[in-house]
């Protein structure tokens, strides 16, 4: 490994033309679209604003997600510009290679294939369990565990992985359609239960629309001790921890960033993308836009059909908790089909960005090189079966508390390394 080295960016388009590396191109602007869509509108579109709206910005919670949307579009844009400069897969490795060098760009990697292998992990065993809770709401029993030698063995995740890993195996565009197919669907979802949602609003419920700041240590459910509990100006300034008004707002979004998060994952198939240069800002653009509103609507509607001070007074709440405060038990049962539907999908992005990544490091030499062989399909299909049995064991072996906290790791690394990247290169290469 020489540790400064970097890759020009002729290198590394140069790299993709290698026969027995390269990936099909098959994907255009609405595919990506669509990617981005599935991977950001998960389980989380109907818990995170209300939890946000409950314990840190009240109805302002809005202008959290336009604050969140915004920060993230630029972040997003960096990535469309790199993206579009260099069609390669590898994402921000890829970026970071080019740019910084290869000893930041192999820990990046690993960074984003530890972060995509666990979230793989940790979707595909939520996806079990809001499964049983779904199939607990039609009065049927499921039981996906079994004891095994003292190891309890979840089927559930193995069993999704499985169907996916199959279908990348077999084609990222048959694959893309069938995400495209199940993510109309949960946006239909979404929006039926946006338009049931309106009827219950009262004006009332949205003031104030800016609560007053409250010290947080008041409010039931905000944990303050430890300097990770607080937002890093207040730290740094020394104020008192405190929710609602204009703190409220900014910790909220903060909160909700993480919401938005996919056109880093898109960001991975740009070598399978079809004129890269204009779909894939395109397409990721598309998407963060779409994610963007649905998550606006769905605030709006958590928002004003109960106060959000009873949103506080639960111990986790959601829209279906709105819904069940105004006496319209009957929507969980529609919100639970929605997350079912939306942990599919994003259980497929991630296998396919968990692969695209190892495929750039194998092609690289920074990972044996076989993993970069592709199929007569133009697929990483060897890649991709190692990939999904190692998700599905992780998955179905491994507690789901550990799985959530090693999920982050080096995301922010990322956004932060592609995002001084775009500059630097604008500075090196004016001609791309």
């Amino acid at each position: 490994m020489q540790i400064w080295r970097k890759k020009s960016v002729e290198q590394t388009i140069a790299e993709t033309m290698d026969g027995e590396r390269h990936l099909k191109r098959t994907l255009n602007a609405w595919d990506l679209a669509v990617m981005g869509v599935a991977v950001a509108v998960g389980a989380g579109i109907f818990s995170v604003g209300a939890q946000a709206a409950a314990f840190h910005a009240g109805p302002a919670v809005i202008i959290s997600f336009i604050i969140a949307g915004i920060v993230c579009g630029s972040a997003a844009m960096c990535y469309a510009e790199f993206a579009s400069m260099i069609p390669v897969a590898g994402s921000a490795y890829t970026f970071t290679y080019t740019t910084v060098g290869e000893l930041i760009a192999w820990i990046i990697g690993w960074d984003m294939i530890l972060e995509m292998l666990m979230a793989g992990s940790v979707i595909s065993k939520y996806w079990g369990v809001y499964l049983n809770d779904l199939m607990k709401l039609f009065g049927l029993n499921m039981t996906t565990s079994f004891n095994l030698g003292g190891f309890t063995i979840d089927v559930a995740p193995i069993i999704i992985v499985a169907f996916f890993t199959t279908m990348l195996v077999l084609g990222t565009k048959l694959s893309a359609r069938f995400d495209g197919a199940l993510t109309i669907l949960k946006i239909g979802i979404v929006l039926f239960v946006v338009v049931v949602g309106f009827f219950y609003i009262k004006a009332s419920n949205f003031t104030p629309f800016v609560p007053p700041a409250t010290d947080a240590a008041s409010v039931k459910g905000i944990e303050v001790s430890g300097v990770m509990a607080q937002p890093l100006w207040q730290w740094v300034t020394g104020m008192q921890p405190a929710v609602y008004g204009v703190p409220g707002i900014l910790s909220g979004a903060a909160l909700v960033f993480f919401a938005f998060i996919g056109f880093d994952v898109v960001a991975t198939t740009a070598e399978e993308t079809k004129d890269p240069h204009k779909n894939i800002p395109r397409g990721i653009g598309l998407g963060l836009f779409i994610v963007t509103v649905l998550y606006i609507l769905v605030a709006v509607v958590t928002t004003g059909m109960v106060s959000y001070k009873d949103l506080a007074k639960q111990a986790a709440p959601s829209l279906s908790t709105s819904f069940e405060l105004v006496g319209a038990t009957w929507a969980a049962k529609i919100i639970s089909l929605g997350i079912v539907i939306g942990l599919t999908t994003v259980v497929m992005v991630l296998l396919l960005g968990l692969t695209r990544i190892i495929f750039a490091v194998s092609r690289d030499g920074l990972l044996p090189r076989s993993f970069s062989k592709v199929s007569k399909r133009g697929i990483p299909a060897r890649l991709q079966i190692v990939a999904g049995i190692v998700v599905a064991v992780v998955a179905s072996t491994l507690d789901i508390g550990i799985l959530s906290d090693m999920v982050n790791i080096g995301t922010l690394s990322a956004f932060l390394l592609v995002s001084a990247g775009v500059p630097i290169m604008r500075m090196r290469r004016p001609d791309l």
